[in-house]
């Protein structure tokens, strides 16, 4: 029996050869701990705006669901150069920094998406008044977890006046809101409506607080695939022109009002100019 060449074998391994990631059991990284986007109740369950949306595609490719894999913020770039998983679908925001190549100082993934889009917003306790704009924060602690865009925003010189409390996670950032800990949780708004909706009563999103460049959410895998890349962003641009995806955003995120989940909605347009490139078309590169 021939060897295989040591070179082809780590290049296989690690993930950057061309043999197709797409198959009955392809590993897809998701959070475990957002409610509404991508949430695992109980082991080995997993449900959310995330998990409905590969699954479709998946279904129009003639795929099984792949197998959700828990992943935190910090460590999805990471997991998926280490080939731990062979996709991330993970409110994974669309960056220049993470599309461009790592020769060129990126972080060497490719996109399919997005497939929502949403600005930064605020949650805080149901019975609090007192924050109702932006500058209500100045001065309050305001919970953000590592590796994510808002905590990137959050940092600015804007919000310098702003206590910022890191946490690893969604679910300790929550927490702490609920035990009065922190004045306000910020993130992703489509993120905060999954939480308004798991703890109804208790949390509420400050409609009138919205700031940040909108984060546009994709599929994430190590470049490499392209023609897997573009096998998915086919069936995302089927899946938004048709009913589904008003559907299932509405199914997993119930709170979410009408205005918002139509600013969300991707056009086919964004999702070519986005999806399976180098440099993102459109958007800033700095």
């Amino acid at each position: 029996m021939a060897l295989v060449p040591a070179a082809l074998l780590t290049l296989s391994l690690s993930g950057c050869g061309t043999e197709s990631i797409l198959n009955d059991d392809t590993r897809v990284g998701s959070k475990s701990d957002q409610p509404g986007t991508s949430y695992s109740p109980h082991d080995g369950e997993f449900n959310g705006l995330d998990i409905t949306v590969i699954d479709a595609l998946f279904r129009d490719l003639g795929y099984d669901s792949p197998r959700p894999i828990p992943v935190q913020s910090k460590n999805r770039t990471r997991d998926l150069h280490d080939g731990d998983i062979h996709l991330v679908a993970a409110t994974f925001s669309i960056t220049p920094k993470r599309m461009q190549t790592e020769a060129k100082g990126g972080e060497g993934l490719d996109f399919v998406g997005p497939y929502a889009s949403t600005q930064q917003g605020v949650l805080v306790a149901d019975g609090d008044t007192g924050i109702q704009e932006l500058s209500d924060l100045d001065g309050k602690q305001v919970c953000v977890w590592k590796g994510t865009t808002s905590d990137t925003e959050l940092s600015g010189k804007a919000y310098e006046n702003i206590r910022l409390r890191r946490e690893t996670d969604a679910r300790t950032c929550v927490q702490a809101l609920l035990d009065g800990h922190v004045s306000a949780v910020s993130t992703d708004q489509l993120i905060l409506y999954g939480f308004m909706e798991h703890y109804r009563g208790r949390l509420k999103v400050v409609p009138e607080i919205k700031f940040g460049e909108p984060n546009d959410y994709g599929i994430a895998m190590v470049k490499g695939h392209r023609e897997d890349c573009e096998k998915l962003r086919d069936a995302l641009k089927h899946y938004v022109s048709g009913p589904d995806w008003d559907r299932d955003v509405e199914n997993n995120l119930p709170q979410l009002p009408k205005s918002e989940r139509d600013e969300a909605h991707p056009t086919e347009d964004e999702i070519s100019s986005l999806s399976c490139v180098d440099e993102p078309k459109n958007m800033p590169t700095g």
